[in-house]
């Protein structure tokens, strides 16, 4: 059974900033550190897009972006997984939470864009997440308000 977790962060850097920063090529590795060292995308951010989320061993997961408008809102539909580089969508352990959903909503606060994430998780990803998602938009927000940068 899919659950909806929930996280917010207030970062002091224009919404247009943070969606740069955390969906651009060169910074998307860093803000998802946490999650695993190295991971990276493969694909774009526009509606209708196939992204795929990769560790360095090419493992992951396979998506589409669902919606997305530009420094305010983007929806991500997990599709699948990526096994030894397989895509498997169809499988009755995939079939069983897909598909899932990562939503973003940018908004502006006086000055400051709050994030809130909304995520679909399963039983046995919950700790890790609520864990985990805290760093990561903790390490977005430095990414972000670091001057000059």
């Amino acid at each position: 059974m899919k659950k909806t977790l929930h996280f917010t962060t207030s970062i002091d850097a224009p919404r247009e900033r943070v969606w740069s920063v955390m969906l651009g090529p060169g910074t998307y590795d860093q803000w998802t550190a946490p999650f695993c060292e190295g991971s990276r995308f493969e694909g774009g951010w526009n509606p209708g897009d196939r992204i795929r989320f990769l560790t360095p061993t090419g493992e992951g997961m396979v998506a589409e972006i669902a919606e997305s408008r530009p420094g305010e809102f983007v929806s991500i539909r997990h599709l699948g997984e990526i096994k030894d580089g397989v895509e498997d969508t169809t499988s009755e352990n995939v079939r069983a939470w897909a598909p899932a959903y990562e939503n973003y909503t940018f908004t502006a606060a006086g000055g400051e864009t709050r994030v809130q994430v909304d995520v679909d998780t399963l039983p046995h990803y919950e700790q890790f997440m609520q864990d985990t998602f805290p760093k990561a938009l903790a390490r977005l927000k430095e990414l972000c308000e670091a001057r000059g940068a």
